[in-house]
């Protein structure tokens, strides 16, 4: 989880949040099961020379671990950022010891690019982050790009 993420998460954050998600294009979403909100998923579109490209983030309450949600949630994500937002790359970058993130990653199709070395500081630890990234011809080849 980013610093960026306000905790404790307030009902303001959260108003905050809300209005922007509504913003076009739709890139930030919330994660719902059941009628509840337990989660969140986001593309962060990149500018410049990387515009084509967005990183992906998603986070998922505890209580509903374990049942394939996020994985079915990244690869819509996913189709949603190649297929409506024209973008030609999706990456991640989950501290390596997120096990269960790199997991999720690797079942939605992305592909490992690398390690970045002690590139990510969280709650005074320095810790590795793991690149992964997907591409539309990544996504052709999987059958999921029409």
């Amino acid at each position: 989880m980013r610093d960026q993420f306000p905790y404790p998460y307030t009902g303001e954050a959260a108003d905050e949040w809300i209005a922007f998600a509504q913003q076009n294009p739709r890139t930030q979403f919330a994660i719902e099961v059941h009628g509840e909100a337990c989660g969140g998923i986001s593309l962060m579109l990149k500018s410049d020379v990387e515009r084509c490209s967005a990183e992906i983030g998603y986070w998922l309450g505890e209580a509903v671990w374990g049942r394939g949600i996020v994985t079915a949630v990244v690869r819509a994500l996913t189709d949603y950022g190649f297929k409506t937002l024209g973008l030609t790359r999706i990456f991640a970058v989950p501290f390596a010891d997120n096990a269960a993130s790199v997991r999720v990653l690797e079942k939605a199709g992305y592909l490992r690019e690398g390690v970045m070395r002690r590139s990510a500081i969280k709650e005074d630890i320095i810790r590795d982050q793991i690149l992964y990234a997907i591409t539309d011809q990544d996504l052709a080849r999987l059958g999921r790009l029409d």
